[in-house]
């Protein structure tokens, strides 16, 4: 199997992500969402978190070989971020979602050496604004952004857009797409969900309005 698969399989299996298309989730945005995805919650099983870590770690050595520095980005991805610069042994950073307002008010948290490649781990990514505003904070500060790497995304086509306006490349661990497949292969969902994982995918915002 691929790691999209095995990783699809553990996020299923404990439950980090929740597929629910007849009582949605309201998420912090105020979308209604047949979908909710905790992935801190792969810390807290061992397994799981080396397989992520495993598969961060092959993904970056193949695709970035220069890579001299991880950083994570807050608050999620800091753990995933630490292991995975710990398995590669490089130095470790990770961005905050905003400066300090005391001390020296640091928006990045660790030692930034300037120049150097450095590649972003993130734990997820749905429209990519979060994520994409700590990639501007590291490029600000003088990195060599290579690329970001992320658990899951939702696969949004504003996500997509937003990455390619900021010229960085993302790779994820696996998506919706292998997700809403394994789950039914696995009988999480029946096939008859199907239809409303896909009509929720392609309009969010619209798709909560029409329950």
């Amino acid at each position: 199997m691929s790691y999209s698969e095995i990783i699809t399989q553990h996020l299923l299996k404990i439950q980090a992500v929740k597929l629910s298309p007849q009582k949605p989730f309201r998420w912090a945005s105020g979308w209604l969402s047949p979908i909710y995805c905790d992935n801190r919650k792969t810390l807290s099983y061992p397994e799981t978190r080396k397989v992520i870590y495993k598969a961060f770690a092959k993904v970056i050595k193949e695709r970035y070989p220069e890579v001299a520095q991880i950083a994570g980005v807050a608050t999620g991805a800091i753990a995933h971020g630490a292991l995975v610069a710990e398995e590669l042994g490089l130095p470790f950073i990770y961005v905050r979602a905003a400066a300090k307002n005391h001390g020296l008010g640091n928006m990045i948290e660790g030692e930034l050496v300037e120049g150097k490649p450095i590649v972003m781990v993130e734990d997820l990514i749905s429209t990519g604004g979060s994520s994409l505003n700590a990639l501007r904070s590291l490029r600000t500060a003088g990195a060599d952004v290579l690329g970001m790497v992320a658990i899951f995304t939702y696969g949004f086509g504003t996500a997509r857009t937003n990455f390619e306006k900021n010229n960085c490349e993302l790779i994820t661990l696996t998506n919706y797409n292998d997700l809403i497949e394994e789950a039914v292969r696995s009988g999480y969902i029946q096939s008859d969900d199907l239809e409303t994982l896909k009509k929720w995918r392609e309009n969010p915002e619209q798709w909560g309005l029409e329950l």
